[in-house]
């Protein structure tokens, strides 16, 4: 089968930026490549149009069409026009786009298969961080949905909630993230620093890093020795208008807890495994996600993990079994229960091992991989 992924980004020097949803494409095209396939990376909003193999995959990327007040309609256009064309030629046989501002929604693929697959649109993470969605994006992305042939979901609570945001009733197929679990085993040479605490990904309101300051002052009030090591690019604060996250944290934290704490800002992703290697326990209070990656590598790797309690995060961790769910907003609750994995060896023990059974049968790349083919030939055979 010839796959393509049509994206606004994808993780490659050439391409540029890459979040989750570049990540979660490169893990799902190199398992589809291993299953026998061939993949295609279709990246529009890029500096040029151009063709290049990014290993076994073929990346080419699309310069977006610039014409004051219409780059948007163009721009699908244009899309559409190379869809149509690699489909006609017989180099693709299904598109899959993400939901994210609905770049399908003007799009009309003469009978190549389009699939949407939810990984959060703007409108499901406007909801979840409780602010206003811009009516365009709205617009698209329902529109969007509603043309597309087949429609994925990486977790049913994204369905579910995409679903009554909308006003619709698609009977999503739920196809989790999924990662390579050969890339994030753990190191057994690299030993577990004690009472090092580790968050990993954007520094961004949504991702619940506000909170996390307030709870490492209550953690440091109790065990002072804790350590709070922050991986990841800072980011300006849509709601305050803050230019610095990372700012706005220092502002909270405590003088004892500020000491205590290490941000090293953007990392590589070598470097990334490293930190979550050497990290007692690994947390996530994020408010809005679809299905993130960043915790299934960490779960991959042993780690305990106290995250979140919110929708998507039920369908990832079990608490009590795989980790520890919380109310991010109960900074003394949230707190006990990391302290309590820093303390209890034994427990955090059991809750790393799990949490690695749990990724190597469920979240998988060869899984998700297996499982998206067979979504995708029953449009083919249609």
């Amino acid at each position: 089968m010839k796959i393509a992924f049509l994206t606004p980004e994808y993780p490659h020097t050439r391409t540029g930026i890459s979040g989750g949803i570049g990540t979660s494409i490169k893990n799902l095209a190199e398992s589809l490549v291993n299953l026998g396939h061939s993949v295609r990376i279709l990246v529009y909003a890029q500096k040029e149009d151009a063709v290049f193999d990014d290993g076994s995959v073929v990346v080419q990327q699309i310069r977006n069409v610039k014409i004051k007040g219409l780059s948007w309609f163009f721009t699908r256009k244009k899309i559409e026009k190379i869809i149509n064309e690699l489909y006609k030629n017989k180099e693709i046989d299904i598109v899959e786009a993400p939901d994210w501002t609905g770049i399908t929604s003007f799009m009309q693929p003469e009978n190549c298969p389009v699939i949407i697959r939810l990984n959060g649109s703007d409108t499901y993470f406007c909801h979840l961080d409780k602010r206003p969605v811009k009516w365009w994006n709205r617009f698209h992305e329902k529109r969007a949905l509603v043309k597309a042939n087949g429609h994925i979901s990486v977790s049913q609570f994204t369905a579910d909630t995409t679903n009554k945001l909308f006003g619709l009733a698609i009977p999503f197929t739920i196809i989790p993230n999924g990662i390579n679990v050969d890339n994030f085993r753990r190191d057994q040479l690299i030993k577990k620093e004690d009472d090092t605490i580790l968050y990993f990904g954007t520094l961004i309101r949504k991702k619940g890093v506000l909170e996390l300051a307030s709870i490492f002052n209550s953690i440091v009030e109790k065990k002072p020795d804790a350590r709070l090591i922050l991986v990841g690019k800072d980011t300006r604060d849509i709601v305050s208008g803050n230019n610095s996250t990372w700012k706005m944290m220092q502002e909270i934290f405590s003088h004892n807890a500020l000491e205590q704490v290490e941000y090293l800002g953007g990392v590589s992703y070598a470097e990334v495994r490293e930190y979550i290697a050497k990290a007692a326990v690994c947390v996530f209070p994020s408010f809005a996600e679809a299905l993130p990656v960043s915790w299934l590598e960490a779960m991959a790797m042993e780690k305990a993990i106290v995250a979140s309690n919110i929708g998507w995060a039920q369908e990832m961790i079990e608490t009590n079994k795989e980790g520890y769910l919380v109310d991010p907003k109960s900074h003394e609750n949230f707190a006990t229960a990391i302290i309590h994995l820093l303390e209890d060896e034994n427990q955090n023990t059991i809750f790393g091992s799990n949490a690695m059974l749990k990724v190597n049968s469920v979240f998988n790349n060869r899984t998700i991989a297996e499982k998206s083919v067979i979504y995708y030939q029953s449009f083919l055979n249609m």
